[in-house]
């Protein structure tokens, strides 16, 4: 996955520490006769499904960044309907020792056009499924979609 260039400037001044960090998470859900569909991809790193996220670049809105990343990561074109959750991740370890933490910030997307597909190369692949019938996934992520599903009234915090 292409780490940002803020993020590798950073990383030349404070090596492997954890670094905090703002994402957003966009859970694209399109209606169906038979149902709402759930737009997900599968990692290139992990082979995880996963809604799609990403890192909110300096001075980006988080809706907007998640609606990039829609685009970037998927090909699909969606908009926001709701911020469903804002959470603090777990710290993540990659595999070169950098440690990062995330506020994360989950929307509730609408699906408006395109056909998913892998576009940029973070993930293999990129499709959309039943909601009642959704590929494992790991608990946070599961909770994301469960959430975006759900569509609450208010945010969910923490």
């Amino acid at each position: 996955m292409a780490t940002p260039e803020f993020i590798l400037t950073l990383r030349e001044q404070i090596g492997t520490a954890r670094l905090w960090l703002s994402g957003a998470t966009a859970v694209v859900i399109r209606p169906t006769p038979s149902g709402e569909e759930v737009l997900l991809v599968c990692r290139t790193d992990n082979g995880q499904w996963t809604p799609v996220s990403g890192i909110i670049d300096p001075g980006e809105q988080p809706h907007l960044a998640a609606l990039r990343e829609v685009v970037e990561e998927a090909g699909v074109v969606a908009e926001v309907e709701n911020l469903v959750w804002l959470t603090v991740t777990d710290v993540v370890t990659y595999a070169n020792g950098d440690q990062t933490q995330y506020i994360d910030h989950v929307f509730r997307c609408r699906w408006v056009s395109g056909e998913p597909f892998p576009a940029d190369g973070e993930a293999t692949e990129a499709a959309f499924f039943a909601a009642d019938a959704l590929p494992p996934m790991t608990e946070d992520h599961a909770r994301r979609v469960e959430l975006a599903l759900a569509d609450p009234p208010r945010t969910v915090l923490g």
